[in-house]
């Protein structure tokens, strides 16, 4: 039987890594990395292209004869998303994809009425009309969660003015409010979506999260694993001035701890996300023992 390409647009970074290693562990998957360094690609696809989701052209040939696609944007990067997300469509209906699968997130302005701004997640939400109205065979939503991974990056514990380690943050630490996963967990799903078409290739949300956490929970979880730290909750115009890109982040901590990171009902869709994973997921206590 041919095997069917699955496209990784961002293979290098925290959830295209994750899910070209979980695609290449299935027989039927040939995987295809899209990078703008494809020199510098080290990972385990079977094949590495160059593409860069601003220049259309490039992900046309990126996406010959492929049956799947995955697209994720970086916020972070200063994309336009929305306008990136167009390029990955005209390109992926262009090429003939059967299977769009888009990372998205929860659109806060929409959840919170616009009480909250966090635009690395509503642009994302807003793009989801574009794959929803292509008309592919099959699309699918995929929402990343909070990654376990953001303690020893982003969020990792401080040290603090009172000489103690940990965090200060604009959150009350007893509200259950962070959706949690390791990020390879997150290929599991996509990969799962890809094995599944039938199921899931009509517009379904998978949420990833193994666990809903409040800071409380996580500063239990650190000490079981033998690392004491502290925790201060901050005004939220305090903590915006603390560094560059803090009221985002600000911004988004307050949409958590009213709304939840995945938003309001959103047990279904993490329950989907559970049963169409290819492998089981890796509680949180389990991951720090072994990376922290």
């Amino acid at each position: 039987m041919e095997k069917k390409t699955i496209v990784v647009i961002g293979a290098t970074g925290a959830q295209g890594k994750g899910l070209v290693n979980a695609l290449a562990n299935e027989s039927e998957f040939n995987v295809r990395a899209v990078t703008r360094n494809p020199e510098k690609y080290s990972g385990k696809a079977h094949e590495v292209v160059f593409g860069d989701l601003k220049d259309v052209q490039s992900l046309k040939s990126a996406f010959k004869n492929a049956y799947g696609l995955f697209v994720v944007t970086n916020f972070w990067e200063g994309a336009d998303e929305i306008a990136q997300a167009k390029n990955a469509v005209d390109a992926a209906k262009e090429a003939g994809i059967s299977h769009f699968v888009w990372s998205t997130l929860p659109n806060v302005e929409s959840i919170s009425g616009g009480e909250f701004e966090v635009p690395h997640f509503t642009h994302k939400a807003e793009a989801d009309n574009l794959v929803r109205n292509a008309g592919f065979k099959y699309y699918t939503f995929v929402q990343p969660p909070f990654y376990f991974q953001n303690f020893n990056g982003l969020m990792a514990p401080q040290q603090k003015p009172d000489g103690s380690t940990g965090w200060a943050l604009p959150i009350d630490p007893s509200k259950k409010a962070f959706h949690m996963s390791d990020i390879n967990d997150f290929g599991k799903v996509v990969a799962g979506a890809f094995l599944k078409p039938e199921k899931i290739g009509n517009g379904a949300y998978l949420s990833l999260s193994t666990e809903l956490n409040s800071f409380n929970d996580i500063l239990k979880a650190f000490k079981e694993n033998g690392k004491e730290y502290t925790f201060s909750q901050v005004p939220t115009e305090v903590f915006s001035t603390f560094f560059e890109g803090a009221k985002e982040v600000a911004g988004m901590l307050k949409y958590f701890e009213k709304h939840t990171y995945m938003g309001p009902n959103s047990e279904a869709k993490i329950e989907l996300a559970k049963e169409i994973a290819n492998k089981e997921f890796v509680p949180f206590t389990k991951w720090l023992s072994q990376n922290n």
